[in-house]
């Protein structure tokens, strides 16, 4: 994976921890907030963290905000803010800007204005964890449609035999994308037909739901 620069406006929860993980991914992280002690937070872990107004065009062109591969507009709750900063980043010419929405009606001014990408972030986590709640196993759901997923199964009956001899394919639809032996903490991934499993090993399957629930591993 290619390292990008990446900026995050408002270091609120959400963008703080957005960008810790995106430096645990390997990427360069910009942050900007206005607040004193959310700067102070992030100065230490980010690559660049600067105490400015982003309602300030002015201030934004000082940091050299344009250079960045992608740029998180993530406010709390003010849609006037969260808009005009967006507006100023698509006029400077930011390749991708993507805003954190309060409401689907602040979505649909973004979108006007010609932002890349808006989310909810609480939307997102709620429909994550409502599957998660009645689909047990299934740790992501993709975003071709609802009806595809991934399942996280721990091997049991399937000990001893191979991924060729099980034909999780032709039987049952799904794929083994991945897998981690037992007591091992890292993933192995694209596994060969030939692989042996053993009792307690880790798999990671993708598939329809109805399909990776039926299995019994």
């Amino acid at each position: 994976m290619a390292t990008e620069q990446i900026g995050i406006i408002g270091l609120g929860k959400f963008g703080y921890y957005l960008g810790m993980n995106l430096l645990e991914l390997g990427h360069q992280v910009l942050g900007l907030d206005r607040d004193r002690d959310k700067v102070a937070r992030a100065q230490n872990d980010f690559t660049q963290v600067f105490q400015l107004d982003a309602r300030e065009k002015k201030a934004l062109e000082q940091v050299n905000i344009k250079d960045m591969s992608r740029v998180v507009v993530s406010l709390g709750h003010s849609m006037e803010a969260s808009i005009l900063i967006s507006l100023y980043l698509k006029e400077m010419g930011v390749s991708e800007v993507w805003v954190k929405a309060i409401s689907s009606d602040h979505e649909k001014l973004l979108k006007r204005i010609g932002v890349d990408k808006t989310f909810i972030p609480e939307q997102y986590a709620a429909r994550r964890l409502a599957h998660q709640l009645v689909s047990p196993g299934i740790i992501e759901y993709l975003p071709m449609g609802r009806t595809m997923a991934i399942r996280e199964l721990t091997v049991q009956a399937w000990g001893g035999k191979t991924l060729r001899q099980l034909d999780l394919t032709n039987k049952h639809r799904v794929q083994v994308i991945a897998w981690r032996n037992s007591g091992d903490e890292g993933y192995n991934y694209i596994p060969k037909a030939d692989l042996q499993l053993k009792t307690g090993d880790c798999l990671v399957i993708v598939g329809r739901v109805e399909q990776l629930l039926e299995l019994n591993s």
